[in-house]
This record gives C-alpha cells, sequence and structure tokens, in this order.
C-alpha cells in the first residue's frame, strides 16, 4: 500500500518574513461527529493551540485527512491563520466518499488550498486505507492534534488508535476536548 501523488500546488507564496524561522509541522485526528456549537469550540481551542506553538504563520505546516469534523476545522483555522495544509487522503475517490459538512462546497475548497495532495492507492477508503492514511500523516509530523473525548475505542483507523499510536513513538500529542464540547452521534462510526 503506497502513497501516490493526486495533485501538487506550488508551495504557498512567501508571507512576511519569518520571526522565530522556525518550522512546526503539526497532524490532526479527532471525531467527525461535532455539533455547531461543539465545532465552535472545538475551533477557538485549535486556534489558540495553533498560535502557541511557535512558529508564526509561514513556518506553520498542518497534515490533514481532510475528514469531517476534526480535520476540516483544523484545516481551516489552519488557513485563516496564514499556516500551509497538506492532505493526505485515505484513497484516490475519498472526495466522491466523504460526507460534505455544512457548506457544499468545503471539502473541494480545502483541497484547492492546500499546498499539496496525495492519496493512498485504492479506489475507496477502506479501514486499512484509513490506518495508512493516518501512518503517512505522523510520519510527516513533529507532534499531533487530537480533538478527542478521551474514550478508547477499537476501531483501526479512529481517533483513539492514532492517538495510540503516536504516544507509542513518543510523539507529542495535544488532546483539544474543551469543556462543553459533545458529540452528536450519527452512526457514521465516527472514531
Amino acid at each position: 500500500m503506497g502513497i501516490t501523488l493526486a495533485k501538487s500546488a506550488p508551495a504557498a507564496a512567501a508571507g512576511p518574513a519569518r520571526a522565530t524561522g522556525r518550522t512546526v509541522r503539526v497532524g490532526v485526528t479527532g471525531h467527525m461527529d461535532l455539533g455547531p456549537e461543539t465545532v465552535r469550540l472545538v475551533a477557538e481551542a485549535l486556534r489558540g493551540h495553533l498560535r502557541g506553538l511557535g512558529a508564526d504563520a509561514a513556518g506553520l505546516v498542518g497534515v490533514s485527512c481532510l475528514a469531517p469534523g476534526a480535520d476540516r476545522i483544523f484545516a481551516r483555522v489552519l488557513l485563516d491563520l496564514g499556516g500551509r495544509l497538506e492532505v493526505i487522503l485515505p484513497s484516490a475517490g475519498y472526495r466522491d466518499q466523504t460526507d460534505e459538512d455544512c457548506a457544499p462546497s468545503s471539502f473541494a475548497a480545502l483541497l484547492r488550498q492546500a499546498d499539496s495532495v496525495r492519496a493512498i492507492e485504492g479506489p475507496t477508503a477502506t479501514p486499512h486505507t484509513y490506518v495508512a492514511a493516518n501512518d503517512a500523516m505522523l510520519a510527516s509530523v513533529d507532534s499531533l492534534v487530537a480533538v478527542w473525548d478521551g474514550h478508547r475505542s477499537a476501531k483501526p483507523g479512529g481517533t483513539a488508535h492514532v492517538v495510540e499510536i503516536a504516544r507509542s513513538r513518543r510523539m507529542h500529542v495535544a488532546v483539544i476536548w474543551p469543556p462543553g464540547a459533545r458529540r452528536e452521534h450519527r452512526g457514521h462510526g465516527s472514531g
């Protein structure tokens, strides 16, 4: 199971001079089933976390699989802060398979704004390709932010699984679950 290049965009235009000169690469995992109020709370918490990483916008790189929910919230916040987005999709056909959230064009818009988009080989996303995409993401970052309620799950490729793998690699994991955050179980098995 390899990664194929699905799209590669030129690097973002140079922004303001780097104050720190430091590049921080951060990955994301998290729940898909977040209601509107939780989306707002999580976005605020992610904004604070990303600002506190010690990199200016030009040095902030986020890596995401762009799953609905936490991944897309992270991507929007990252881009709003001027960071760069790299996407690793769990299959070449993921854009046709994924649920759209809120705005019908949100997934496509985030893909267009990404510096690079790669896809795990295969026409559709499966538990195996989700694991492979998350593994590729973890291999390319310095730390992980997990929008996670802390509940364990045996689901391969789910949030708890990705957190467990990152911790087993002694990677720094920042768990984001603000007071008042709630999951809305919609039956799509978000991890």
